[in-house]
């Protein structure tokens, strides 16, 4: 592998579907017509990771832009409504709750954000665009301090609702 490259590993315990709902018999990519499901509350979570010096996080507060964690936690905010316009098969969704918070901790900024709707389909990729923008933006604000600076981790934590099962970081594939 690559340099960067993760090594995936997967549970002997989880079922992986047997197709992927993505593309149809000829192998193209389409997007998943969801009209006959019904319209159920779902809910997903998700987090990243910025890592920073020491002396980036000192200065976050005198930052000239203005306080990168609230500009930041509005752009995942923002971005989560656009999730539809970023990721070409994602179906535009009607949201009904968005909240991302951004934690300083001793290396770095932990971002961690919440969808909620209820509609046909999850909210998996509207809560994993707002932590990766909030990231992003985390980034922009600050690297006149430092291009260094490492997104890390962007994760899918939870989500509920719908016909597959509820899924909880750890107890699925890993």
């Amino acid at each position: 592998m690559g340099a960067g490259a993760a090594k995936m590993s997967f549970s002997r315990s989880a079922k992986l579907p047997d197709k992927l709902s993505h593309y149809d018999r000829s192998g193209r990519a389409r997007m998943v017509d969801v009209s006959a499901k019904t319209p159920a509350l779902r809910e997903a979570e998700a987090s990243a990771f910025v890592a920073m010096k020491p002396e980036v996080l000192a200065a976050l507060a005198d930052n000239p832009k203005g306080d990168p964690l609230e500009v930041a936690r509005l752009a995942g905010i923002m971005a989560a409504k656009k999730t539809s316009e970023l990721i070409p098969l994602c179906h535009p969704l009607p949201l009904s709750h968005i909240d991302v918070e951004l934690r300083q901790c001793e290396n770095g900024i932990a971002i961690s954000s919440i969808v909620r709707t209820t509609a046909e389909t999850g909210v998996e990729m509207e809560a994993l665009v707002a932590a990766s923008v909030a990231a992003l933006t985390v980034y922009d604000m600050c690297k006149a301090l430092d291009k260094g600076i490492e997104i890390r981790e962007v994760l899918l934590q939870r989500k509920s609702g719908g016909k597959s099962d509820d899924y909880v970081r750890g107890n699925r594939i890993s």
